[in-house]
């Protein structure tokens, strides 16, 4: 058998790229030096250019027709949009046939997701009973599934894989009820026309899907030039938009497996058969054949997990780090060390580090308790203490969530305060307990 010939752009550029990006523990530590780049910069002598730079406005549009926003609103409108796209393909795509398909074994990490979203909201709005500093409950409700996994993936062997499926089970849980919190609580005045304009647009995508559109083209062009637009004039948060298109891509395939099977067999037959001739290129032939295959093979896949699957290192390694860049940036002069005990800070603070753990572990040990859902059998006590620590990094979704809640500047750098040391306390806690994590009794 003739060796694979690897050219020189492949060995030494393509595979060790391709390695980088499938690396699960590369995203979070890329978002990680983004953030800590923001925070650095925000307090050095380039800090006043480097916050104006992401107020410079870009309008998209030509004559009268034109939209305008700066450059900060396009990340947190335009591109965390296909952050939430390829969460809502994330979500469908473990609702269908992932860890939430299964009602009963998704129960529990489910009750995780929900306590972890309930208590941190408690927390916080007890010591923000009032005011303006009210709205932002729904801040430590969230958890980074980028740095939590990313985390989780550092310790290796020392966590068993059952733990790493069930906090992506919890982390995706999680997305949705944030999802949700935003649709229904963090919502301006709504533009009823744009509003039913976007509806329309949304019909017309669930028609094509029940009709056999596989185009990714087609719902890119109605999802973003359509639903997407009438969504961002609305009122109602764009991404919300992106969500609900993600979940009109289809997810069967054309071919199920034994049909593909069937028919790459026959065209690989068919390819022994046909006649080389014996140069660099294909014949005609030959060439027909491979265009049949790739056909063949695209239809055995879903549109669904092309997309997530061809998206997913766009989000991780430039919209996320690009969002972090735009919005972690905080000034630790001293007047801003000197308000930390406010009550935003405390709260996003405490919501995050102790709400989460509190809401996690309280939840699952009443399900246990209660003998209505187990966990597995590998998660004991203190790996699930490990976890819940772990869903307190809140960061990229808290921090979009703090720009929705407030529209003071002075309480979004408070809630960032509060975002980035929680954050940071939590990863550093989970951690080193699930680290030391032995075989203790489960609840």
């Amino acid at each position: 058998m003739s060796k694979v010939r690897k050219e020189p752009v492949d060995k030494y550029i393509i595979d060790p790229m391709g390695r980088f990006l499938s690396n699960s523990t590369m995203s979070g530590i890329v978002l990680f030096t983004a953030a800590l780049l923001a925070i650095i910069v925000s307090n050095s002598p380039w800090s006043e250019a480097f916050h104006h730079f992401w107020e410079i406005p870009v309008s998209i549009g030509f004559s009268d027709h034109q939209l305008s926003k700066s450059i900060h609103h396009w990340i947190n409108d335009g591109l965390m949009a296909v952050f939430f796209f390829v969460v809502g393909l994330e979500l469908k795509r473990e609702i269908i046939s992932g860890e939430l398909s299964n009602p009963k074994a998704a129960l529990m990490p489910v009750a995780a997701a929900a306590g972890g979203m309930i208590i941190p909201a408690v927390i916080y709005f007890f010591i923000n009973p009032a005011g303006d500093s009210s709205s932002g409950w729904g801040i430590p409700m969230a958890t980074d599934i980028a740095f939590a996994l990313g985390i989780l993936y550092l310790l290796g062997d020392k966590v068993p894989v059952s733990l790493k499926i069930f906090l992506t089970a919890l982390a995706i849980a999680d997305d949705l009820g944030a999802v949700l919190v935003i649709a229904f609580f963090y919502t301006s005045d709504i533009n009823t026309t744009s509003l039913l304009t976007g509806a329309v647009f949304l019909v017309v995508l669930l028609l094509a899907n029940r009709l056999g559109v596989r185009n990714t083209l087609f719902y890119g062009i109605v999802g973003i030039g359509g639903l997407w637009l009438a969504f961002l004039m609305s009122g109602v948060h764009a991404t919300i938009a992106a969500v609900l298109a993600a979940f009109t891509i289809p997810a069967r395939v054309k071919y199920p497996e034994l049909v593909f099977e069937k028919k790459l067999s026959q065209l690989l037959e068919q390819f022994r058969k046909a006649k080389p001739n014996n140069s660099p290129t294909v014949t005609a032939e030959q060439l027909h054949i491979l265009e049949k295959m790739r056909y063949v093979s695209k239809n055995a896949l879903t549109p669904l997990q092309i997309l997530e699957h061809a998206m997913h290192p766009l989000v991780a390694f430039i919209i996320m780090p690009l969002f972090a860049l735009a919005n972690a940036g905080v000034s630790l002069s001293g007047d801003t060390l000197m308000a930390i005990g406010n009550k935003v800070t405390i709260g996003v603070f405490m919501g995050l580090l102790l709400g989460k753990v509190l809401g996690v572990v309280g939840f699952v040990t009443v399900l246990s308790r209660l003998k209505i859902a187990k966990l597995p059998r590998d998660i004991n006590t203190k790996r699930l203490i490990g976890l819940g620590f772990l869903a307190g990094i809140g960061f990229t979704m808290s921090l979009f969530i703090s720009q929705l809640a407030f529209k003071q500047g002075i309480m979004i750098e408070q809630a960032k305060l509060g975002i980035l040391m929680a954050s940071l306390v939590a990863g550093f806690i989970g951690y080193f307990i699930l680290k030391s994590a032995g075989t203790d009794k489960k609840i």
